[in-house]
């Protein structure tokens, strides 16, 4: 037990990507606070799950659009810089906000606007952020700390909306934005006290020119990059759509309050906590957890469709929750041990676009069928979306011993990296 904990906090030993998930701790915590808060001003603002599905595209378009841009920046420039830039312009865009709605003079365009800029910063900060754990923990460590900084990101879904709905409903959603857009600032102070020193850096390519072109080219070349990505675009576009359908289902469905969705929205980060305890401390990811965890994925959603109760979907969530992180972490650990050095920010540029910039379709269409069809519906399409993608992928990933020897060699590296680094311990 004792082995497994200090395997589990493996990257935590690095100081660089313990200061940054000290400072990521406090922002993220502040983001699903204003999660929340914008997805619930929109709905009072609106009272329709379409017009939160139009927001929440408006958001995530940038990403779509402009994604792979945002991967050349991060092999082009330093992270560091790129993540001062993005995380103080996301602190204005917060702050902009809570005075908006502060004065009484928010309009459902402007949260539009506002939604439509943070998606812009989102396109320079996602991939700047995935590549920087590797240059903090190295290769050895990667799994390990890409599933601990999933665990932080559910740890503060648990948090952060257990706090906005407190906010919410005593003192209105004002402070919530306002206290998001300071939370910003432990980011830019941890990362002014890490060494540089100590980075693991990167080749960077030669010249920017055709630089989306031949990533693309790469990706579409090297199966299993092409198929976990796709497999990610499916359940992107249609699973996690929770901001948008977890709000529908409290209000419609169990007829409650922003408490209410704070809820729903704590537990499936509980549960993605639960998941990382056990994650983080294997070495062992690949094609074949992917596949297994996004089929669970989506059959613990079509649960969730079919609660007969607000206490069993949250029960449900948490489920939900344990096979999101572990589908996440397996996808996003394969693509950057997979991905050339050169070409690893343009990668995971693409999965940040098949994640979030797949909303901007899904979206809609999600909040459409739960305004008009029922919210149980929405998160039954989003099941049935994740077990397809499984399916998907076990018929084009499990072919012959290729696979086999990819989840192999990630396995034995890891773990005899991870036993060499107890031994010296």
């Amino acid at each position: 037990m004792k082995q497994h904990i200090k395997k589990t906090f493996l990257s935590l030993e690095v100081r660089n990507y313990r200061l940054y998930f000290i400072g990521q701790a406090i922002s993220l915590s502040g983001t699903w606070m204003q999660t929340i808060g914008q997805a619930w001003l929109v709905l009072k603002l609106t009272n329709s799950g379409t017009a939160l599905g139009i927001i929440t595209a408006l958001q995530f378009l940038p990403i779509l659009l402009l994604g792979p841009i945002g991967g050349v920046a991060a092999d082009r420039f330093p992270k560091r810089k790129i993540l001062y830039a993005t995380q103080s312009i996301y602190a204005i865009l917060a702050l902009i906000l809570g005075i908006l709605v502060a004065t009484n003079t928010a309009a459902v365009w402007m949260v539009g606007v506002l939604a439509f800029l943070f998606g812009l910063v989102t396109v320079f900060d996602n991939p700047a952020r995935q590549v920087f754990v590797f240059e903090m923990v190295g290769q050895e460590r990667l799994f390990n700390a890409v599933t601990l900084n999933t665990a932080e990101i559910n740890l503060a879904r648990v948090v952060g909306p257990s706090l906005g709905g407190g906010l919410i409903v005593f003192l209105g959603l004002a402070p919530l934005f306002i206290l998001n857009g300071f939370s910003y600032c432990a980011v830019l102070i941890m990362l002014f006290f890490m060494n540089d020193k100590e980075l693991h850096s990167l080749r960077r390519p030669n010249s920017s020119k055709n630089q989306i072109r031949r990533g693309f080219s790469y990706v579409f070349s090297t199966p299993i990059l092409r198929d976990t990505l796709l497999m990610m675009a499916i359940i992107g576009t249609f699973a996690y759509e929770f901001n948008v359908i977890l709000p529908i289902l409290a209000e419609f469905t169990f007829h409650g309050n922003a408490a209410t969705f704070a809820a729903l929205t704590a537990a499936m980060g509980a549960g993605s906590v639960i998941g990382a305890f056990f994650t983080a401390g294997r070495a062992r990811t690949g094609a074949p957890i992917l596949i297994i965890n996004a089929f669970l994925l989506g059959l613990f959603l079509l649960i969730t469709a079919v609660s007969p109760s607000f206490i069993f979907a949250c029960f449900a969530l948490i489920l939900v929750g344990i096979a999101s992180i572990n589908f996440i972490s397996a996808g996003n650990t394969t693509l950057q041990l997979e991905s050339k050095p050169e070409m690893r920010g343009i990668v995971m540029s693409l999965w940040t676009v098949a994640f979030l910039g797949s909303t901007p379709i899904g979206g809609p269409i999600i909040g459409w069928i739960g305004e008009f069809i029922g919210p149980r519906m929405g998160l039954a399409t989003g099941g049935a979306a994740a077990i397809l993608a499984s399916i998907y992928g076990a018929a084009v990933l499990l072919k012959g011993n290729r696979i086999e020897t990819i989840t192999k060699s990630i396995w034995i590296e890891s773990s005899q990296s991870a036993n060499q680094e107890l031994r010296v311990k």
